[in-house]
């Protein structure tokens, strides 16, 4: 009894030798079993990688939609670094780059997702945004198109092509490729706007106004909607019109300064003069470099005979934009009314060489000499 007893303990004794004196990692492994274990490692790495990527990933998509793009972008590169092949994150860096105007870092990331999925068509039609910013109108139309032909039903690629022919003055292609994406969206809001300008730019301004307000029916809450049923009826004469669509477009963004400045405008040409004084004043409060309105308190000004401040609004104008064409109409004819017909003349020539029509007749007419 005494020895079975001896003999057990030995036997434990080995037992725990085994257990905790050599440990697991001693044991040898068949080729098979270590090709295994070997697998089951990876996988753990590559999994808490894919987590680490989409926990990155995540966080990209909360601060995209808060707007912080700047963050965004750092977020998705983040979760491309734990995970190179994760189309998502590039494709949203992408459209984030894109937000910031960042447009040849967008091309550059979209290249890169292209690379591992050349069928992503959402890639082609986010490329197609980056060339259109850059103003490559060429490369622009290919990856449209592209977009177009890997998913025809998208109405969004037909809406940015149909912006791009826009831009190009491709009036009858914009009108045919706005048409496309109202038939697959129906209440594309954006699209019966731009569709109506399309009709603006040939001069059918009945037409273009069916379109702004089919617009506004679909989405009352597009201020610049409503401004462009304004600025249409200003051109149809209807200042009535006018001033109530331009009213409702600041009932919607009461800080909407370009319905500020038309409204003001309106007002000039019905002589109220201190309301459109204030809506001028209130758009420059708003937008300080903005031009039109610096320009049309120029004109207030001279309607008001106080030509210094004219040429001074004027000047303000053209420091803002010296591109901006009418600036130049306003302080010649102030400059003229100042009896300085030299810089006048000047003005109106600058004008004139930016292709102001009014620049070519006050030139014209007074500087013949």
């Amino acid at each position: 009894m005494k020895k079975y007893l001896l003999l057990l303990i030995g036997t434990l004794s080995c037992l725990s030798q085994i257990s905790f004196g050599q440990g697991i990692e001693s044991l040898e492994l068949t080729p098979r079993e270590q090709a295994y274990r070997d697998s089951i490692m990876k996988l753990n790495q590559s999994n808490a990688q894919i987590a680490q990527s989409q926990e990155a990933y995540n966080n990209g998509i909360s601060l995209f939609s808060k707007k912080d793009y700047k963050s965004a972008i750092a977020a998705f590169e983040a979760s491309i670094k734990a995970d190179p092949t994760f189309t998502g994150a590039y494709y949203n860096k992408a459209v984030a780059e894109n937000e910031l105007n960042q447009f040849d870092k967008a091309i550059v990331t979209l290249d890169k997702l292209l690379q591992i999925d050349p069928s992503y068509n959402k890639a082609y039609f986010q490329r197609g945004r980056a060339h259109q910013g850059n103003k490559d109108f060429t490369k622009a139309e290919v990856d449209y198109q592209h977009s177009i032909d890997l998913n025809p039903n998208d109405e969004k690629g037909w809406y940015n092509f149909a912006t791009l022919k826009f831009i190009q003055q491709d009036y009858d292609g914009a009108m045919t490729m706005f048409t496309k994406a109202i038939e697959l969206k129906p209440d594309f809001a954006y699209a019966y706007n731009d569709r109506g300008s399309v009709y603006r730019m040939k001069g059918d301004y009945p037409k273009a106004l069916i379109e702004y307000e089919t617009a506004a029916r679909k989405n009352p809450n597009l201020a610049f909607v409503l401004n462009n049923i304004g600025t249409t009826k200003l051109k149809m004469k209807d200042l009535a019109g006018a001033m109530a669509a331009f009213n409702r477009a600041l009932s919607v963004d009461d800080k909407f300064y370009l319905a500020l400045n038309n409204r003001g405008a309106t007002q000039l040409e019905q002589g109220r003069m201190d309301d459109a004084q204030k809506d001028f004043e209130k758009a420059i409060s708003i937008k300080a470099d903005y031009a039109a309105a610096y320009s049309n308190l120029s004109g207030l000004y001279f309607k008001k005979k106080d030509y210094k401040k004219a040429k001074e609004a004027a000047d303000k104008a053209i420091e803002k934009d010296p591109s901006y064409s009418p600036a130049y109409v306003n302080r010649g004819m102030a400059n003229e009314m100042l009896r300085d017909m030299s810089a006048a003349c000047e003005d109106w020539s600058k004008a004139a060489e930016l292709g102001d029509e009014a620049g070519k007749v006050y030139h014209s007419t007074n500087c013949g000499f």
